[in-house]
C-alpha cells in the first residue's frame, strides 16, 4: 500500500508540471502586454519597460517558467500583478467559501443521488423508476447558470426563503450547492442504477436468492456494496470538478471564492493568481483520484493495489 502511494504520488509530479507548463505558455502566448494592462494607456515607454522589467517579463518564457516553479517549491505563489496581494494569503482566506460549497454539493449528490439510483434500480420498469430518470433527464439539460437564477428569482426574490448573494452564512450557501451539485446529481442517479442492475444480473446475487435470502439483505449486502465503485468514480470526478462548476454558481451568487477569483484573474491576465490557483487544483485532483483508488480496495478486496 505504502509503494503504491509512494509511486502515485511521484506520478502526480510530471503531471502538475505538464498542465502549470501548459497553462503558463497559454497566458504568456495571449495577446496584449500585461504590463500596459497595468499602467493603462496613458503610461509612457518608459514605465512599461520599467514595469516589464520588474515583472521579469523581459526573459524568455521557459526561464520565467522555471523561476515561477522554484518559487513554488520553496512556498511562495508570488504576488498579484494588480493587486499586490499575496497569492497564497488571497487564496487561503477565499478557499474556505469554496470548501463549504463543494462539501455541500458533494453531501447532496451522495445523500439524494445515491438512494434515488438504488431505489430506481430496486423499482426498475416502474413508475417511481420512470419519474426518476425523467427527473435526472431535466436536471441534466438545465445550465446551472440558468438553474442557479431561476432558484434565486423563485425562493429569493418570490418566497425570501433564502439571501440572493453572499456568503455571511451556512444558509447563503444552500441555493447554490443544490445549483452546483444539479447537473451531478442527474449523473449519479443514473450511474447508480445502471451500476446497480448490473450486478443484480451476477451468478453470486441469484444465488443468494435461490437460497432464500430476503431481498431486502441482498441489496444491501451483495448488490449496493459490489455495485458502489463506478459510484465512487462518479463522486471523485464531482470532487474533481467542484472548482470548475463553482465558477458559474460563484458568480451567480456572488460568493467570493476561489473559482471567482480565477475567474477574474484570467480576465485581467494576472498571471501569478492564476497559476498559484492552477497548481493548488492540480495537486488537489491527483489526491482525490488516489483516494478513490484506495477507496476501492476498502469496498472490494478484490481490487489490488499494486506498486
Amino acid at each position: 500500500m505504502a509503494k503504491y502511494i509512494l509511486k502515485r504520488i511521484l506520478m502526480l509530479i510530471p503531471v502538475v508540471i505538464g498542465i502549470t507548463l501548459f497553462i503558463f505558455v497559454i497566458m504568456s502566448l495571449a495577446p496584449g502586454d500585461p504590463a500596459t494592462l497595468i499602467l493603462g494607456a496613458d503610461a509612457t515607454y518608459e514605465e512599461i519597460l520599467a514595469k516589464r522589467m520588474e515583472l521579469g517579463l523581459n526573459d524568455p518564457v521557459l526561464i520565467r517558467y522555471l523561476k515561477y516553479m522554484v518559487g513554488v517549491i520553496q512556498g511562495d505563489f508570488g504576488i498579484s500583478w494588480y493587486n499586490g496581494y499575496n497569492v497564497m494569503s488571497e487564496f487561503l482566506s477565499r478557499i474556505p467559501n469554496t470548501l463549504i460549497l463543494g462539501l455541500l454539493s458533494n453531501a447532496i449528490v451522495i445523500m439524494v443521488g445515491i438512494p434515488l439510483g438504488v431505489i430506481a434500480a430496486v423499482k426498475q420498469n416502474g413508475v417511481i423508476d420512470y419519474c426518476t430518470l425523467i427527473l435526472a433527464m431535466l436536471f441534466s439539460s438545465m445550465p446551472a447558470f440558468w438553474f442557479g437564477l431561476m432558484a434565486q428569482i423563485y425562493f429569493c426574490l418570490n418566497l425570501g426563503w433564502f439571501p440572493a448573494t453572499g456568503a455571511d452564512s451556512l444558509k447563503n450557501f444552500v441555493l447554490p450547492a443544490v445549483t452546483l451539485a444539479s447537473a451531478s446529481l442527474a449523473g449519479q442517479v443514473r450511474l447508480t442504477r445502471t451500476s446497480m442492475l448490473e450486478v443484480n444480473k451476477l451468478d453470486y446475487v441469484r444465488t443468494a436468492r435461490s437460497k432464500g435470502c430476503s431481498e431486502s439483505r441482498i441489496i444491501l449486502k451483495h448488490v449496493l456494496r459490489n455495485g458502489l465503485l463506478p459510484v465512487v468514480t462518479g463522486i471523485g470526478g464531482h470532487i474533481a470538478t467542484i472548482v470548475g462548476g463553482a465558477i458559474v454558481t460563484e458568480s451567480v451568487f456572488a460568493i467570493p471564492g476561489v473559482a471567482s477569483l480565477m475567474i477574474n484573474a484570467v480576465k485581467i491576465r494576472d498571471v501569478p493568481v492564476v497559476m498559484g490557483i492552477i497548481v493548488v487544483i492540480s495537486v488537489f485532483v491527483g489526491v482525490v483520484n488516489l483516494l478513490v483508488d484506495l477507496t476501492y480496495a476498502v469496498i472490494d478486496p478484490r481490487v489490488k493495489l499494486n506498486g
